[in-house]
């Protein structure tokens, strides 16, 4: 067994010496996984597979187009349905992580329409501000397609809110004030929302 010499090439990103290579073309260098993933949009237009791949000093190579997704719990307020219920969520990470945007969240197949608006919930009962803001997810349209009353709604408001709320509600939770992320929602956040639903007009 002969051992492989060290060959020490400048990081395509930071011009670091390194000996690591991108794992499918072994042409682009790169001292860190990280630095694949982020040159990755550039370098995937010329990077062509190697013929003869060999197992040391290799980075993976990212897969080309799959998108990761997070999943959330989230609280689904149906017309149909007389209590919330939890479901899960999925979110597409920001495209730029650096930059701190929230995930967005994939809660159009909620919506009959497929049209959805949010709003931010950041105060609950009697004014506090929410630690954790909520993102209530709605249809615009609803009222004016005459979509059916949210049983589910009316349930946790007895009743009791000055304007009836029509069609899904969809909440999620954001992991803090920042509003950079979304952690599970659950039935602790049904007082606040319950608040809401009551002084909405």
């Amino acid at each position: 067994m002969n051992p492989v010499p060290l060959i020490n090439h400048p990081c395509t990103v930071c011009c670091r010496p390194t000996s690591m290579w991108c794992s499918r073309c072994q042409s682009a260098w790169y001292c860190t996984p990280e630095h694949l993933q982020s040159d990755w949009s550039r370098h995937r237009k010329e990077c062509v597979p190697a013929t003869h791949a060999q197992n040391y000093n290799i980075i993976a190579t990212p897969p080309p187009a799959e998108q990761q997704v997070i999943m959330v719990s989230a609280i689904l307020f149906s017309p149909e349905e007389e209590r919330p219920r939890i479901i899960t969520v999925k979110c597409r990470p920001s495209q730029v992580p650096s930059q701190g945007m929230c995930p967005q969240a994939l809660v159009t197949g909620y919506f009959p329409d497929g049209q959805a608006e949010s709003i931010v919930l950041t105060q609950g009962l009697n004014g506090e501000p929410l630690r954790f803001p909520l993102n209530l997810w709605y249809s615009p349209t609803a009222l004016s397609r005459c979509a059916p009353i949210n049983r589910a709604i009316y349930h946790i408001t007895s009743g009791a809110a000055a304007k009836a709320w029509c069609g899904t509600v969809v909440v999620l939770k954001f992991n803090g004030s920042r509003r950079q992320g979304y952690s599970d929602a659950g039935s602790n956040d049904l007082p606040a929302l319950s608040a809401y639903f009551l002084a909405y007009k």
